[in-house]
């Protein structure tokens, strides 16, 4: 993969040189969908070649290693978090705790408060980690202060920044909104919350990959995140960064396990407990390997192209599926610099036309009234075409 990338060059990137030394390494996948058009990777990102490759290393460590196995696991851990904190622009790669999913990672923040908090958060965070505030709400172990959207279903900074008073303890937020793409300042959002006393953790799972994340210059206290969508790592390989302030002043989570400890494997039994130092402190019981491994190719890939160059091509994809939707007679938005990564569409039957297109060849999905279209690096402008002739013609009929 590295030979390739390299032969890419640092030039802006187009579709001729993609096609040339991007998509051989996602032959596998390109083979097997040939006859669809893939414009769902703001869900789930298409996977690398490589992908197959990692896993196979993970499980032959097992094979030929038995216990052994764990000096190989354990230096992928490390290299896994470490290519995550380059991602995340964290200082340190023990900054980065693994997960299997971003909920983990806001239980361990919320559970690292011994009162009942006050939360402020957003009433378009997704699912994952919505449903756990809403319950942590339910039964009394937190308060919950939600900012609502205005008619076009946009966060006003400013809405969310009056929302954060003083005795607010936390403040959740995602970078991108999952419905629509807009893109929410977090330097804004922090200033306020820490003029307060509050901190701050962002949700930037659907933003890492494709829009440049910066967590120091930002000041975040905690992010949540994964590699199920731009990092092309599949389920499971998920994240919680933690500010080194915050580790170097040991704050205690909760959600803890035996790989907290600061030597897991020597099975000694201290009482209280000796936590391990840094973001280790905050690892949980057995982890499963194979994520860090699954995750590998999509990180390695993300780095070597660079995500600002990333972003420059996304954008311009995006205006050219815009144009061409506009030509048959529909308004999308996207391609602007307050949007993440794909163009929304919105049309009060949005669900309905994803599962047409789906029937055409055509994947996209919908959220609520946003049909979502997401083009990536190897989206074709012929794809591009027949997609948008698709979208008019459907809703036109």
């Amino acid at each position: 993969m590295q030979t390739a990338l390299d032969a890419l060059g640092d030039a802006a990137l187009d579709e001729a040189s993609i096609a040339r030394h991007v998509a051989p390494l996602f032959s596998r996948v390109l083979e097997r969908n040939r006859d669809r058009i893939y414009l769902a990777n703001h869900s789930l990102g298409r996977p690398l070649d490589a992908l197959a490759d990692d896993v196979a290393e993970a499980l032959g460590a097992w094979f030929t290693r038995l216990p052994g196995a764990w000096d190989a696991w354990s230096d992928e851990l490390a290299a896994h978090r470490s290519r995550l904190a380059m991602l995340l622009g964290a200082a340190r790669g023990d900054c980065v705790v693994p997960k299997t999913s971003a909920g983990a990672g806001l239980r361990a923040v919320l559970n690292t408060f011994d009162h009942r908090a006050r939360v402020v958060s957003t009433r378009g965070e997704f699912d994952s980690l919505d449903v756990i505030l809403r319950e942590y709400a339910h039964r009394g172990r937190v308060e919950l202060v939600l900012v609502e959207p205005d008619a076009s279903e946009r966060y006003d900074e400013q809405a969310l920044e009056r929302a954060i008073v003083a005795g607010t303890d936390l403040v959740v937020a995602s970078h991108a909104m999952f419905r629509t793409g807009q893109l929410v300042d977090p330097r804004r959002i922090v200033s306020r919350a820490h003029e307060v006393g509050a901190l701050v953790l962002l949700d930037v799972y659907h933003s890492l990959g494709v829009v440049p994340v910066d967590l120091g210059a930002i000041d975040a206290d905690y992010a949540v995140g994964g590699s199920y969508k731009y990092l092309r790592g599949g389920p499971g390989a998920c994240f919680l960064y933690v500010a080194p302030r915050h580790l170097d002043a040991r704050i205690p989570t909760l959600d803890i396990g035996w790989f907290a400890k600061d030597a897991p494997f020597t099975y000694e039994r201290p009482d209280p407990p000796r936590f391990a130092a840094g973001g280790s402190a905050w690892m949980e019981s057995t982890p499963p390997i194979l994520t860090w491994y699954q995750a590998r190719s999509g990180q390695r890939f993300t780095l070597a192209v660079g995500v600002p160059r990333l972003r420059a091509y996304s954008l311009r994809q995006q205006a050219a599926l815009i144009e061409r939707l506009a030509a048959h007679g529909l308004e999308a938005s996207g391609a602007r610099h307050d949007r993440g990564a794909f163009v929304v569409v919105r049309h009060r039957d949005a669900v309905g036309l994803a599962r047409s297109l789906g029937e055409r060849g055509i994947d996209v999905d919908a959220r609520g009234e946003w049909l979502r279209l997401c083009p990536d690096v190897l989206t074709s402008t012929e794809e591009l075409d027949r997609a948008a002739r698709a979208v008019g013609s459907l809703i036109r009929a």
